[in-house]
């Protein structure tokens, strides 16, 4: 193996050893939690880019100011310590005491972005400005509470494969008021998205009750579908006497008329044998979309699980709920 190689691996392998480690102490000193109050333990502060060239340039002056002994420059080199200084307290400030509340994650397809949703809230009356927060890989959003208790913020974060979708640590950061210094927290919120099947369609749906596409025939007054003859009862319509027959020298027989009731279709993880799990769970959710599309009832059938046939924004819900959660822990039953 080249040397360059080596020393690539190398380095790879320590980069991930100090984030496993840096991971470890995060977690100990910021643990899980739905609901986080800012204190000096959880809020990090290290000059910013600008920050750092004001140190370089303050250093500069004072160095002059000895070099030359210049009171103007004493002057200048102190004022400017002095506006660092009180920088860092305000920078604290700004994040101290606020408090983040996990509210909702919707559900999502594979490669689609869920909605992660949070509340900001103050306490007592300090004002907080230009808050930035983000996930990894997410949309970002700039908030400030001045003239408002709290205020709910909305994230965006693509999601990867069927299950439970942890978007990771959220960053809240802020440089106000003179952006001399980069004040933040990584804050886990314990906040996850159900992440559905990925759709995949199939010929045809798994299955259904009766033995015609249009379902199960069933007698309806007043319905102009011809079905057939019965033998007449008392209180039939004489409309309804099949008169012809009569005229033959037959017995009275009565039309019947049907309307043929809704399909009711069982989405069953038996009706694909051979087929790879995710690719079976793929079928199973193109079919419960479409047969909620349609406005059919639709029932579903896996192992350990069985969802009574319904319809419904609800029912829909609960199907893909157990679709995603097959062998990811507990479904929904």
């Amino acid at each position: 193996m080249p040397v360059n190689a080596v020393e690539t691996a190398r380095s790879a392998a320590e980069s991930g050893r100090f984030s496993r480690q840096f991971s470890r102490w995060l977690d100990r000193r910021i643990p899980p939690a739905r609901s986080v109050t800012l204190d000096q333990r959880r809020i990090f502060i290290f000059p910013s880019l600008p920050g750092l060239f004001f140190f370089v340039l303050l250093l500069l002056i004072l160095l002059t100011a000895i070099n030359y002994q210049n009171n103007m420059a004493y002057a200048v080199a102190f004022l400017l310590a002095t506006l660092f200084v009180v920088s860092i307290l305000h920078t604290y400030a700004n994040l101290a005491g606020l408090t983040l509340h996990a509210l909702s994650a919707t559900p999502a397809f594979p490669g689609q972005r869920s909605e992660f949703r949070l509340r900001l809230q103050r306490s007592g009356k300090a004002a907080h400005y230009a808050l930035r927060l983000s996930w990894p890989q997410g949309s970002d959003s700039v908030v400030s509470l001045a003239d408002r208790e709290s205020c709910e913020v909305a994230l965006y974060v693509p999601v990867g494969n069927r299950g439970w979708h942890n978007p990771g640590r959220l960053l809240l950061e802020s440089r106000y008021p003179l952006g001399l210094l980069r004040c933040w927290t990584w804050l886990d919120l314990d906040l996850q998205a159900l992440v559905y099947p990925r759709p995949l369609p199939t010929t045809a749906p798994p299955g259904g009750d009766g033995g015609r596409p249009e379902g199960n025939a069933r007698e309806t007054a007043g319905s102009d579908d011809f079905h057939g003859f019965r033998s007449y009862r008392p209180g039939d319509s004489l409309r309804q006497v099949h008169w012809k027959a009569v005229a033959r020298g037959h017995s009275l027989q009565s039309k019947v008329y049907a309307a043929y009731a809704s399909r009711t279709a069982w989405l069953d993880w038996e009706a694909f044998p051979g087929i790879a799990t995710e690719q079976r769970l793929s079928y199973l959710c193109y079919w419960a979309l479409a047969l909620e599309k349609r406005g059919e009832d639709y029932g579903l059938t896996l192992p350990g699980v069985d969802i009574a046939p319904a319809s419904g924004e609800a029912h829909q819900d609960r199907v893909l709920a157990a679709l995603a959660l097959y062998q990811h822990g507990a479904a929904a039953s």
